[in-house]
């Protein structure tokens, strides 16, 4: 099977995922305040040669001040890709359309890099101990959110007519970058992480709903008088408790002109920059309408909320991406209408940390949903695609969703999943929780599966969801040969459905049948710290098993 072309932005491209493999290791060091010789620290890591090259040489020193060492490089050499992609745009002239498209959002991740480095160098440098579970699963986002957004530039680079142009300097800095990443996470783990989570990490609300089935919503009376008349023929969400969703601020998008704004954007450059997520939220109230329109929430636009009209709000086209740290979204559907003959079609890419979508719709064909970074989550939500329709490297959940496939193009299948996760120090993956697996009244008798391994490590687990009996008997497809069947992990618990029978799965050493206490691991309060966050969005969630 060929690699996978991946498309971003309407444009196509070929990932040669291969370059990225990371090796597997098996050396622990088990107390990172001793003294060791490079040689001996970086067999803990992924890359081990690598390590070696960037660590003083010739002396022994601890985890800590090599871990501190690497990172503080890692900050210098994402400092350096930055600017060699700004030099690179500088002469964009000679580069076609779908290049310059890649290049600015390789100059957009290198900056989140830069940033999340920074953050990661204020913590290490402050302490040779041990953090704090929140503080550690912080830190450890970061790091691994740096590795796949090098990923991702590197793949909207790798094609023909995109690196012609481009100087190879960028393309080897890429790849020599993401082993130092990798260096810099493994490290980091051995020795800041703990490696048991301390209780104040976990406090589970087993299950949470909505008082009388609605969104509790705290605001000023200003704001109350804007929202009501916005929901003016709609039943009043206003509710008191003691968790309601703080507002700051509220504004109304509406295409006939009654509201504020007349397009998201509007709406979403009015918003204040750098909240903080004890300010509230800006809601931005979207009316009933088709807005087509490229949508970008940046990092800067935190606390985000965009509320829609019971999915009559429809952003057409494409989101380009949704990166600011706390967005949540409530009935709204994002659409792609780009058809199964027009190869991928991303319909929202959001790597905005804390971010969750609720009652939303999701439609596409190939790469409908990408969830790329950070942490998220999805409960209530319709899913549509074909190929590879949820795809990504954040850690997700999505719980009591609905996931709908569709008939693809002559001759292809439908694997729900391609989760991208490059290294085994990454605290990424996609949990399917509570969710109910059918074919779209079109799919046919398409073959359809799972999920297939996009990248080494790829990690998915299903979880007492509903399966039809669309899925085929092995369950799982293979994406090229025997790649990565070894190294991923996928693995369901307690499904049912015609689709859900375990006896004809495929027998990879990556494949897993598993009981509730592995189960557990992968549910909102432990994979996603959920209790934490989730709470002040409002939105209903099982922290644990049902």
């Amino acid at each position: 099977m060929a690699a996978k072309p991946f498309s971003f932005i309407g444009f196509t491209f070929l990932i040669l995922f291969p370059l990225l493999c990371s090796p597997s290791y098996a050396v622990e060091i088990t107390d990172p305040t001793t003294p060791l010789s490079p040689e001996t620290i970086c067999k803990s890591t992924p890359y081990p040669s690598s390590c070696t090259s960037i660590l003083p040489k010739g002396h022994k020193a601890n985890v800590y001040d090599s871990g501190r060492f690497s990172i503080r490089k890692s900050l210098r050499q994402s400092l350096r890709l930055q600017k060699l992609v700004e030099m690179q745009l500088l002469r964009s002239s000679r580069f076609s359309l779908p290049t310059i498209r890649a290049l600015l959002d390789c100059k957009y991740l290198a900056s989140q890099n830069v940033d999340y480095l920074s953050t990661c160098i204020g913590t290490v440098n402050k302490t040779s101990k041990v953090l704090r579970t929140l503080e550690a699963e912080e830190l450890q986002t970061l790091l691994s959110s740096i590795s796949t957004n090098l990923q991702t530039c590197l793949e909207g680079l790798q094609t023909t007519s995109s690196t012609q142009n481009v100087d190879k300097e960028v393309l080897v800095s890429l790849s020599n970058d993401y082993k130092l990443h990798g260096v810099s996470l493994a490290l980091f783990k051995s020795g800041w992480k703990p490696k048991h989570r301390d209780a104040s990490a976990l406090r589970p609300r087993n299950h949470r709903r909505f008082r009388n089935g609605q969104l509790p919503l705290r605001m000023s009376d200003k704001s109350r008088a804007i929202y009501e008349k916005a929901l003016k023929w709609r039943r009043k969400l206003i509710q008191e408790g003691d968790e309601e969703v703080v507002i700051k601020d509220i504004v109304v998008v509406s295409q006939e002109g009654w509201g504020n704004f007349t397009t998201i954007n509007e709406a979403i450059a009015a918003a204040p920059n750098n909240s903080a997520a004890s300010d509230g939220y800006f809601l931005i109230y979207v009316a009933a309408g088709e807005y087509q329109e490229y949508v970008s929430i940046e990092s800067n636009k935190k606390y985000l909320f965009l509320l829609g009209d019971g999915l009559l709000s429809i952003l057409q086209l494409l989101v380009k991406s949704v990166v600011a740290e706390g967005f949540l979204a409530v009935d709204l559907t994002f659409r792609n209408t780009a058809g199964p003959s027009k190869m991928q079609a991303v319909a929202l890419r959001s790597g905005a940390d804390f971010s969750t979508f609720y009652r939303c719709s999701f439609e596409g064909y190939q790469d409908t949903l990408y969830t790329h970074s950070k942490r998220q989550f999805y409960r209530e939500c319709d899913i549509y695609g074909t190929i590879d329709f949820i795809l990504g490297n954040a850690a997700v959940v999505l719980q009591n969703c609905n996931i709908y496939l569709r008939l693809p193009i002559k001759g292809q299948f439908d694997p729900i999943t391609a989760q991208g996760r490059t290294d085994p120090n990454q605290n990424t993956g996609t949990s399917i929780h509570n969710c109910t697996i059918k074919a779209a009244e079109d799919l046919g008798t398409t073959r359809t599966y799972l999920g297939r391994p996009w990248k080494e490590y790829s990690t998915v687990v299903y979880m007492q969801s509903f399966m039809d009996g669309l899925i085929e008997s092995a369950g799982w497809s293979v994406w090229n040969g025997d790649f990565a069947l070894s190294t991923l992990y996928y693995a369901e618990y307690n499904n049912t459905g015609p689709g859900s029978n375990t006896s004809m799965r495929v027998t990879w050493p990556g494949y897993h049948v598993i009981g509730a206490s592995d189960a557990a691991n992968f549910t909102v309060s432990n994979f996603l710290l959920g209790d934490n966050w989730l709470p002040r969005t409002g939105v209903p969630y099982t922290g644990g098993l049902i």
